[in-house]
């Protein structure tokens, strides 16, 4: 007879870890393997990347969820290879090929392609994508081989920088506002320049201010001790490292914690220029209480506030 394993009791875990994501993980699988080498109990991730794409996936535990949102509306960098030359279901390596042309395209065409698709696009959503009707994923649609109408939508491609070009591969950066698909950009481009394409690879590299570079891999994170792990993590408020610092005195932070808007003066704290959205503090002992609207006449309204030990 075995003796049934006993199940670890998950703890509070507090802060930001900024994963590189293996190639082949969702994103959920991704978060669901740091949760448990962590023992985190309540966990989410800011934005999903498709199982073929690589790169920094920040991850929220604990409070930090709270400010997940301000993630999943930044801006987004990647660096992608675009297979020209062969189109694909998908629009990435995961799909079947649909079709394949000859590629004789230069330089020039290609720097000339770009250029359209530069500053505000608009761009059809993929078939292949977890965008929802009738309450069912769009891929669900495609895999039962159902095409149905969608929308373009309106988004910014801020920057679209050729990094090299070696026939058929295309490798390019790009900085784009949220709800950009880098595999639509990728085909549209291959259209445009009349051999078609899919992505061969794609990696974020950057979610707003947060860089690729500090990221660690889920296989660094479970070769360390519980502790070492817990120490990779930022704090909460390494999502809000944007916005204005506002520091209120006690009996300001026990009414702002209580969700009351504050009538502030240059007596009390020190109020930001030309600031709207601000990161707000106890000055006593520094610690984090929330974000907040700083609006006219100095009023200082809640938004999502930290639980606090006191």
């Amino acid at each position: 007879m075995t003796t049934p394993q006993i199940k670890r009791k998950r703890v509070p875990v507090h802060g930001v870890l900024l994963l590189d994501k293996p190639v082949g993980f969702s994103s959920n699988d991704a978060l669901i393997k740091a949760k448990r080498f962590l023992n985190a109990a309540k966990a989410g991730h800011t934005g999903t990347l498709d199982p073929f794409a690589t790169g920094l996936l920040p991850l929220c535990f604990g409070e930090a969820t709270k400010f997940s949102q301000d993630l999943l509306e930044a801006d987004k960098t990647y660096t992608t290879v675009v297979h020209l030359g062969v189109t694909t279901t998908t629009g990435d390596t995961e799909g079947e090929v649909l079709q394949e042309k000859p590629v004789a395209v230069s330089i020039e065409q290609i720097q000339h392609a770009l250029k359209q698709f530069t500053g505000p696009i608009q761009q059809v959503p993929p078939m292949y994508s977890a965008l929802k009707r009738d309450g069912k994923p769009l891929y669900e649609y495609a895999r039962a081989g159902i095409t149905l109408e969608r929308e373009a939508r309106s988004v910014i491609i801020h920057e679209l920088e050729l990094l090299a070009y070696e026939a058929p591969f295309l490798s390019l950066k790009v900085k784009c506002s949220k709800g950009t698909y880098v595999r639509v950009l990728g085909e549209d481009i291959g259209a445009l320049l009349g051999c078609g394409a899919h992505l061969k690879e794609l990696r974020r590299v950057g979610v707003g201010h947060l860089a690729l570079e500090k990221s660690i891999t889920l296989e660094y994170l479970e070769s360390l001790p519980e502790p070492e792990r817990l120490a990779l993590l930022d704090p909460v408020d390494a999502l809000l490292s944007s916005f204005a610092p506002v520091y209120l005195t006690d009996e300001l932070s026990r009414r702002f914690l209580h969700g009351q808007r504050l009538p502030l003066n240059k007596e009390e704290v020190v109020l930001p220029i030309e600031t709207s959205r601000v990161r707000v503090y106890r000055e006593s002992d520094g610690q984090l209480l929330g974000s907040a609207q700083l609006q006219e006449y100095g009023i200082l309204a809640p938004e999502r506030l930290i639980a606090t030990e006191h």
